[in-house]
This record gives structure tokens, C-alpha cells and sequence, in this order.
């Protein structure tokens, strides 16, 4: 897709109730084309420790080879070889890595740590990689005017979500009905007992990788950072600069070397954009 049709999609947007923005492309862009470099020496960064974690698939996780897999691991090996450093990637528990990486263990964390909150106060981040959109799914056919704040039916959540409540707010006309997971949400699409699905489109389109027949994406995607988090991005030291401006580096060149969208097509062949 050529860039400028690219930045086009990405500023298509609609509102959603009045409440915020929603916004609809088929690849992830986050990197502006005009956007003025930063200026590194790549040989200044020679080596990157990579912290992750083991247990938030597809991103970063264990497969049944006991090998860590996912879009983040396959990201930070991008990174590293567009750098020309060596690379290492070691999984720690979710409940220790933040210590890890202020206890200089690694040099970077890419596991999706939210970029607000306590973390946003303790590390620097690079800029974001990826933005986690809601979306609806439907039983196939899809019809091509969904709308659904006109939709009448049910629609199913994940209970204690922010896309739960943004849809108990906001689609009056249909009845909410919550589940423990996203999987088991979109299983009730797929068994006929709910009409919709709403919440993370990321996990929805595993899902949907693994249940092409049954259901599909339906309307636009929805960004709501204040409600579904700022996006993906790597946490780095405080103050480590020449890491956290390396990463940048590599990050802006693979997304306009049209790497970052293979290793997202790679994970994400239903694409959630």
C-alpha cells in the first residue's frame, strides 16, 4: 500500500457516540513519512538484553516447544538485526519483570507494558509500534452497513473491560451479556448464542484466524486510547537514551521497509485494522 494512501486510511475517522474517535486502515501505521529522523550511530548500541514475559499470546509467549514466540519476539530480533546487534530475549514473570529491567537485567521490555500509569513514571518508552483497537464480530454474512448503535440483539463482552462498559454505555438497543474471556465471548458468536462480539480486536483475530468459516470482523475499528491504552511500545531504563533512541531508529525503518507489516501479517493474517 503506498504511503500516501496509507496516511489517508489512517486519518479516515469516525465519531462513536460522541464519545471519541474511531479510526479504520488495513496495516498498522505509526510512523509519520515526513517525520524528521533521529540521529543515531547504530554502532553506538552493539548488544540489547530484551526483557519479555511468557504468557501474553500471540505477542510474546511459550509454544509448546518451550520456545518463546510471538509479534514481539519476532519485533525485537527486527530490531536487533536493523541495528546489527547482538540480541538476547529472556522471559520473566509478569510480577517480576518491571524489577528486572530498574535492576539493569535487560535493556529493554517488550511485553506490553502500559505506557500510563506507575510504569509510565518509572521507565522511558519509544515511540508506539502497534495501537490495540476494539472491533465487532459477526456470524458471516457480514452485512456491509453495520452499524451498531442501531444494532438490535445481543452482544457479547468480556466482563470488567473498558470495551464492556463503553458498550453498556453506548449501544442501548441490545442486550450485553458477559463472559470470563474474549475466546469465550466470540465462542458464543460462533455457537449462535450471541449476535455480536465486542472487545479486543487483536484477540479477536486470532480467533478469527483459527475460525475463518463462522464469523468476521464487522464495521470499522475503534481507537479509544483513554479507554483501551496508548498502544505497544518498548520500556527502556530511565535516562538510557542511546537505547531508547536506537530503538526509534530501527522501529522508523523497519515500519517504512514494510517490516513491520510482515511480522504483523505474519501473526495477524486476519488483519484487525
Amino acid at each position: 500500500m503506498m504511503p500516501a494512501l496509507r496516511a489517508a486510511l489512517l486519518a479516515a475517522c469516525l465519531f462513536i457516540g460522541g464519545a471519541g474517535v474511531a479510526c479504520a486502515q488495513n496495516l498498522p501505521v505509526h510512523v509519520d513519512p515526513g517525520a524528521r529522523d533521529d540521529m543515531i550511530d547504530p554502532i553506538a548500541v552493539p548488544a540489547l538484553r530484551f526483557l519479555t514475559t511468557p504468557d501474553f499470546p500471540p505477542f510474546n509467549y511459550t509454544d509448546a516447544a518451550g520456545r518463546l514466540a510471538g509479534f514481539n519476539i519476532d519485533l525485537a530480533d527486527a530490531i536487533c538485526a536493523r541495528l546489527e546487534a547482538r540480541c538476547t530475549i529472556q522471559a520473566w514473570p509478569w510480577n517480576r519483570v518491571q524489577g528486572a529491567l530498574a535492576d539493569n537485567q535487560g535493556d529493554a521490555l517488550i511485553a506490553g507494558l502500559d505506557i500510563g500509569g506507575s510504569a509510565g513514571e518509572r521507565f522511558d518508552f519509544s515511540r508506539i509500534y502497534l495501537q490495540l483497537p476494539a472491533r465487532f464480530v459477526t456470524r458471516r454474512p457480514v452485512t456491509a452497513d453495520f452499524d451498531p448503535l442501531t444494532m438490535i440483539g445481543t452482544v457479547a463482552v468480556r466482563v470488567g473491560s473498558a470495551h464492556a462498559a463503553l458498550a453498556e454505555r453506548t449501544l442501548g438497543r441490545t442486550e450485553i451479556v458477559f463472559f470470563d474471556s474474549e475466546f469465550e465471548a466470540l465462542d458464543a458468536v460462533a455457537a449462535g448464542d450471541a449476535d455480536a462480539f465486542f472487545g479486543d480486536a487483536a484477540r479477536a483475530s486470532f480467533w478469527l484466524n483459527e475460525n475463518p468459516d463462522c464469523c468476521a470482523f464487522a464495521g470499522e475499528a475503534y481507537f479509544r486510547p483513554d479507554l483501551f491504552g496508548a498502544g505497544l511500545a518498548v520500556a527502556v531504563p530511565a535516562g538510557l537514551d542511546n537505547v531508547r533512541v536506537a530503538i526509534n531508529w530501527a522501529l522508523t525503518r523497519l515500519q517504512r521497509e514494510g517490516r513491520i507489516d510482515e511480522i504483523y501479517l505474519r501473526w495477524f493474517p486476519v488483519s484487525f485494522y
